[in-house]
């Protein structure tokens, strides 16, 4: 199988256009569940509209590629797309009732939370680097829980609890990366998300509006889009070049707040997403650092000395 060629510009683009499509998600959930689209939408329903096109965008997509596909791992991708259904009705839920920037900031707590799961999960071992990015990271998340004001905490509440979520994906996602083509790994999980999603939000069901069907459809795109991007502009050139130009999620976040809301953060937004971001990109500087660490050579075992 051919690799990629290296192509540090174009990885950069993608990675920025990433980031457009992951804000461009929270924005259009942020419609969706607060009336800005018509009446509002319950957390579980946008959920399911997120599912849906996405799926339709990456079953098109292996209609026209024929990608060769192998047995799935259903019980992988059947825990994997429960966390991540979870994962996301509760970002969606905190979007509606907090400040973009806010959740985007909190959602960078995902690898944190995957690192400390994976100690239990996957027995790996963590030394005191990912320890102290993990301590700076959640105390930016505890000053964003703004203790006192009764509303943001149990927005930041939701927020934290989609970010668990969200991390303990990335535990089944890893298992799944070393056994699954790509493509395949997508397609599944859409497609349970979709039917995992829509058996759940029935109760809730209300019909959409047309404006609030295309803001589904929307939804949906993007985030495809924003995966489609993430793995070509991984494969494109090293993570330590590309990784941080993730966080501009954050800024993109930042200026929808202040284009179409009118919120502009305050000062214990700004420090409490410094922090977050500070513990982020320090854990990913110390993956990276690990991953591009040259291994010794295994030695044939001569016997016990």
């Amino acid at each position: 199988m051919s690799r990629t060629a290296p192509d540090p510009p174009r990885a950069i683009a993608l990675m920025i256009a990433a980031t457009a499509c992951l804000a461009g998600t929270t924005l259009m959930a942020k419609a969706l569940g607060t009336g800005a689209l018509g009446p509002p939408l319950h957390p579980l329903q946008v959920t399911h509209g997120r599912f849906l096109f996405a799926l339709v965008a990456f079953a098109t997509t292996a209609a026209i590629l024929r990608p060769r596909l192998t047995l799935p791992n259903v019980p992988r991708h059947l825990g994997r797309t429960l966390c991540g259904v979870a994962g996301v009705t509760l970002l969606f839920a905190a979007a509606a009732r907090m400040p973009l920037s806010d959740a985007t900031a909190i959602s960078f707590l995902n690898p944190v939370f995957g690192m400390m799961l994976a100690i239990p999960l996957l027995g790996e071992r963590v030394g005191p680097v990912r320890w102290l990015a993990a301590a700076i990271a959640l105390s930016g998340a505890v000053i964003l829980l703004r203790p006192g004001s009764s509303g943001l905490e149990v927005a930041a509440l939701l927020a934290l609890g989609a970010a668990l979520a969200l991390g303990a994906e990335l535990i089944f996602i890893k298992r799944l990366a070393d056994s699954e083509p790509p493509l395949q790994i997508l397609l599944v999980n859409n497609m349970l998300g979709w039917l995992i999603a829509g058996t759940a939000m029935v109760p809730f069901w209300e019909p959409p509006t047309p404006a609030q069907w295309a803001g589904l459809a929307a939804l949906g795109l993007l985030m495809a889009a924003a995966q489609a991007c993430f793995v070509n502009a991984m494969a494109r050139a090293e993570a330590s070049l590309v990784t941080p130009f993730s966080y501009l999620t954050l800024l993109f976040a930042a200026l929808c707040d202040a284009a179409l809301f009118g919120i502009l953060p305050d000062t214990v937004s700004l420090i409490g997403a410094a922090t977050i971001v500070a513990g982020a990109a320090l854990l990913a500087w110390r993956e990276i650092a690990v991953h591009r660490r040259p291994r010794p050579p295994v030695l044939p075992s001569a016997g016990a000395d």
